[in-house]
């Protein structure tokens, strides 16, 4: 079954998507803010309780990358002006409607903290697939991945995933200072430099960091868009390297301002200031390694051109 416009609404078939937005408008905003009321006591208490520690503080900034990126590819739609035909998939957007809500009510009831927050992306994803079906959902399919990224895990789980990338990015950060002529020793992920010890905590080095950095990256791949499948597949493999790269930055700056200008300095104003340089470091590198990439690729094509043409 096609289905031009909301039931109940009027609307010209194949009309862009902003002639979709206003023949609708009463019940999208209906809509948003029904689903505002009930997430936002969630996100209240998420920014009191479990998004507040190291582990999950990258939650509130993934929820923002999301919602950012559903605003930007709204608008991009709007701006190719193409003919917009809602074509519902009822049956499974009524059933992740139905597995979300089920989920949101267990979690908030029983202070569940993966349902209560898990249940904002099968319950959204439900309702495009219902409202817009398969194909229109298909474009916002990265923010609803990047809502995965906001639900805080069970501790044992983080404990077992973290514990790995502390330890790496702690033996990285001691083989470039003792390789730039520090007194530096490692004990796990403990650093000893000249008088000072240093624990790689997971704000330096966890899950929250990764996650984020990742969630980065990825929005940068589906903001730039690029043609070329080999850019896209390597830039995507390079996004972990490049997270542990900039973790390794920062704790390498946070002991080098500790050594030099004592711990009340690396671990006061500078530590907080450090953990905002940690995305821009991440950023110039993603942006860096793309350009490098972009010129590989054309490097190829250009060979590929010169081989079909040789005789």
């Amino acid at each position: 079954m096609t289905q031009d416009v909301l039931p109940g609404a009027t609307g010209r078939p194949g009309a862009p998507f902003p002639a979709f937005w206003a023949a609708n408008r009463v019940a999208l905003i209906a809509l948003a803010i029904g689903l505002a009321a009930m997430y936002a006591p969630t996100i209240v208490d998420f920014l009191r309780g479990p998004w507040r520690g190291d582990r999950n503080s990258h939650g509130p900034i993934v929820l923002a990358l999301s919602a950012w990126y559903f605003y930007f590819q709204t608008r991009r739609m709007a701006r190719q002006g193409k003919p917009f035909r809602a074509r519902p998939a009822p049956v499974a957007g009524w059933t992740l409607v139905a597995l979300g809500l089920a989920a949101y009510v267990l979690g908030r009831s029983q202070s569940i903290a993966v349902l209560e927050m898990g249940s904002m992306m099968p319950l959204l994803l439900g309702l495009a697939l219902v409202l817009l079906g398969p194909e229109i959902a298909r474009r916002y399919g990265f923010a609803f991945f990047l809502l995965l990224f906001a639900v805080p895990l069970p501790a044992s789980i983080v404990d077992v995933i973290t514990q790995p990338m502390k330890l790496a990015a702690s033996w990285g950060a001691e083989h470039l200072m003792y390789a730039l002529g520090y007194p530096i020793a490692r004990a796990g992920v403990i650093l000893q430099i000249g008088p000072y010890q240093l624990m790689v905590a997971d704000a330096c080095a966890g899950l929250n960091s990764l996650f984020t950095l990742e969630a980065l990256g990825l929005l940068y791949m589906n903001v730039v868009r690029h043609e070329s499948v080999f850019r896209n597949i390597a830039l995507a493999l390079l996004i972990v390297p490049i997270s542990y790269c900039s973790n390794v930055i920062r704790i390498l700056i946070l002991a080098l301002l500790t050594y030099h200008l004592g711990d009340d300095v690396g671990q006061g104003f500078m530590h907080e200031f450090s953990g905002m340089a940690l995305f821009l470091i991440a950023l110039m590198l993603i942006v860096g390694v793309d350009g490098l990439l972009r010129g590989l690729s054309l490097r190829w094509n250009r060979l590929r051109g010169t081989t079909e043409a040789a005789p």
